[in-house]
């Protein structure tokens, strides 16, 4: 039991660091030449252009500092900085004293001070700003000063404030056998005192500390939190019939490793579990466990919720019993790429239980470590390096990979380095030009990974609680369902812009979801200004490069009879988007629809809740199926110009479908018609009546008239 305490809660008080209401104004920014006010012994001063991974690492760094030189330091809030959209893009560090007491009206009306305060105006503060280089974002200092106006603590009196007081894993242990053996709080602190050899009220906690501490040992049995989570997943099995979980006990009868996940994750992975994120980097500290969460994208590009696991261990035969878990809650389909941090022993259980599917790894888990590994190695060349490895890693050609990082490594004498060797090793699972020609959607995208990020700080944020845990997890993936729910149909009824003029534009609106055809729309705008060269040898090949290149370019095949293109630089392939090289070749010779394999379903408007419409291109039937398609496409273009057509439209294709039902369904049997293309022109979900038909038809396609 007192080895299991030990590791129990990590303290991070931060008492004292939040920012009142009056400090709602900007700290003018001090020149880069700021010195210190006083000479210390520090080592570490903050400088301009210092880079932290993160927020919470240049608070440490920052609080490191002040606690040398003898104040203790708060997170202060700005304004008017951040943009729109773009989450916080700059945060400052001040003086504990900074910012002045706020004065609140008594009940009789009065302005009095509620309690003494011990701010006075210092300026003292740091100033971190969010860059987004090569798309992983990193902060930077630039402004920094360290004037006060107030006396900086003694080290035997800064380790007193709220900031400061801590407590060691030694010290919970310690104070844990203590309340074992009856004693109070005010007779441990003695004893403690006397033990460290300091001097009364000199220790690093306070009594209040001790006792929240002690609380937290009485809230806190993290075996028995452990076992009650497995009743409440069978408790949830027992009212949803499907619910799936898991669970494995260990030689010492202690849960292993437990997994879940929804009825509504089973179906969300049904549809768009070809591209799944397996985070693997969080710690629930609630359970001692390693917390998995599996992710995906949505054809609306939101993020949805797939299952978790919780790991007892990191190691191989762990992450095998997550994978294969996970396989057998979603019926044994495997996704067609799964990413993950770099972590060796998930890259062999994913080699183990996933073998067909490709392993990546998550681009912005590996920069975010640049700055340890090269910041010091490389000193002033550090920036033009990573912009040049930006450069490869965005490349479409291996080859040219290949070449330039030979190039690369012998530039800045770099050919011994343990990072780089790894990184080359490992490149096939990082760098884009191996990895285009699998299906990522979107996720490879710095914007992506902010939003997954925030999406697992919903489950690390939340205050669990032991007994209702599974309840809470099902709770945050309902409402993030019911919040996409509503921002889908509130994109549906946003009237779409376009912008080219283009009977390819009008088709994709028609089909794609607001978040696909912006997608696609991008590429189109981009494509008259690519020029499409046919090849004098192969007519079906054509060269398309940018007006401003003299060489280069990607290549493009085209097979119109077939209805068969590709670029070489296999953007659909990753994206399920078309380039805009496709896109101009296809416009360059008069093709005015989009094939329908390159509109897929996986980016079109579809009823999660029904199954889309299988039907084989195979036989006799395979005339009629692909003209039928084209019918449906051409109506969707056609009746999407005005109100009126689209009315007239829905009528017309209730009335077909009420007719068609009248005739009895397929026999079962080697005539059925079975269609497997990933690219079917039209679904609409399954409805009992032709009224419905008509508004589900009409709510999911509104263009405004050309």
């Amino acid at each position: 039991m007192m080895s299991e305490l030990t590791g129990i809660m990590k303290e991070t008080s931060e008492n004292g660091m939040d920012s009142s209401p009056d400090d709602i104004g900007s700290i003018e920014e001090m020149p880069e030449d700021t010195i210190l006010s006083r000479q210390t012994s520090v080592t570490l001063v903050p400088f301009i252009g210092q880079r932290f991974i993160s927020q919470d690492a240049a608070y440490e760094f920052y609080c490191s500092f002040a606690k040398q030189c003898g104040f203790s330091i708060r997170r202060h809030r700005t304004r008017g900085k951040d943009g729109v959209g773009r989450g916080i893009t700059r945060r400052d560090f001040t003086c504990h004293r900074g910012g002045h007491p706020q004065l609140k009206p008594s009940d009789e009306g009065k302005l009095q001070r509620n309690r003494k305060s011990s701010r006075c105006g210092c300026q003292a503060y740091m100033r971190i700003v969010k860059r987004a280089d090569f798309d992983v974002p990193e902060w930077r200092i630039t402004g920094f000063s360290n004037v006060h106006n107030h006396e900086l603590l003694k080290s035997n009196e800064v380790q007193l404030l709220p900031a400061y007081c801590s407590m060691s894993s030694d010290d919970k242990s310690r104070i844990c056998m203590y309340a074992k053996a009856g004693m109070s709080v005010r007779q441990m602190l003695r004893l403690m005192e006397l033990e460290k050899g300091v001097k009364l009220g000199c220790l690093p906690f306070t009594e209040i500390d001790v006792r929240n501490l002690l609380q937290s040992f009485r809230n806190v049995d993290r075996d028995n939190d452990v076992m009650d989570l497995l009743k409440m997943c069978k408790s949830k099995k027992d009212k949803d019939p499907n619910f799936k979980y898991n669970f494995q006990i260990d030689a010492n009868n202690r849960l292993e490793h437990i997994a879940w996940s929804y009825a509504s994750s089973i179906q969300s992975y049904e549809a768009f579990g070809d591209a799944v994120i397996f985070d693997t980097t969080h710690r629930m500290d609630a359970y001692d466990m390693i917390l998995g969460i599996w992710l995906g994208v949505d054809n609306h590009g939101m993020n949805c919720f797939f299952g978790c696991v919780l790991l007892r261990d990191e190691n191989v035969q762990s992450f095998s019993w997550a994978l294969k878990t996970f396989l057998d809650f979603v019926n044994g389909k495997t996704p067609e790429t799964i990413s993950t941090d770099q972590n060796m022993w998930l890259k062999e259980a994913v080699a183990i239980e996933m073998p067909r599917t490709k392993h990546a790894f998550c681009i912005w888990h590996i920069m975010a470590k640049f700055t340890d590994w090269f910041s010091a190695l490389l000193g002033s060349q550090y920036d033009e390096w990573k912009a040049e490895l930006r450069q490869l890693y965005n490349l479409h050609s291996v080859d040219d990979f290949e070449v330039g990082w030979r190039e690369m490594v012998d530039k800045y004498g770099l050919e011994g380095n343990k990072h780089i060797i790894s990184l080359y090793a490992l490149r096939t699972f990082w760098a884009l030009p191996y990895l285009r020609c699998y299906f990522f959607a979107g996720m490879t995208n710095a914007i992506q990974s902010e939003l997954i990020n925030a999406f697992i700080q919903r489950f690390l944020n939340a205050q669990f609680h032991s007994d209702n845990f599974v309840e809470q997890v099902a709770a945050i993936v309902e409402f993030k369902d019911e919040a996409g729910g509503k921002h889908k149909n509130q994109r549906k009824v946003l009237k779409i812009s376009l912008k080219t003029g283009s009977p390819m534009e009008s088709h994709a609106a028609a089909v794609l979801t607001p978040y696909a055809f912006s997608k696609l729309q991008e590429e189109l705008v981009l494509a008259p200004q690519y020029a499409s060269l046919m090849d004098m040898v192969d007519e079906t090949y054509f060269i398309v490069r940018h007006h401003a290149d003299m060489d280069g370019g990607c290549k493009v095949l085209w097979i119109p009879h077939d209805d068969f293109i590709n670029c070489s630089c296999h953007f659909f392939e990753f994206s399920g988007i078309l380039c805009r090289h496709i896109l101009r070749v296809l416009s360059t010779n008069n093709c005015f629809h989009i094939p329908d394999r390159y509109l897929p379903t996986r980016w079109r408007e579809i009823n999660s809740s029904s199954k889309p419409v299988q039907i084989s291109t195979s036989g006799e039937h395979t005339g009629k199926v692909q003209l039928l398609q084209s019918m449906i496409s051409t109506l969707i273009t056609e009746s999407t110009g005005t109100e009126e057509r689209l009315d007239v439209a829905c009528d017309q294709m209730a009335m077909v479908l009420s007719r068609i039902k009248e005739f009895p369904g397929p026999a079962h049997g080697s005539n059925d018609v079975a269609y497997n293309s990933p690219s079917d022109s039209l679904i609409l979900p399954e409805v009992e009546d032709s009224d419905g038909i008509v508004q589900s038809f009409t709510a999911a396609r509104r263009v405004p008239e050309p």
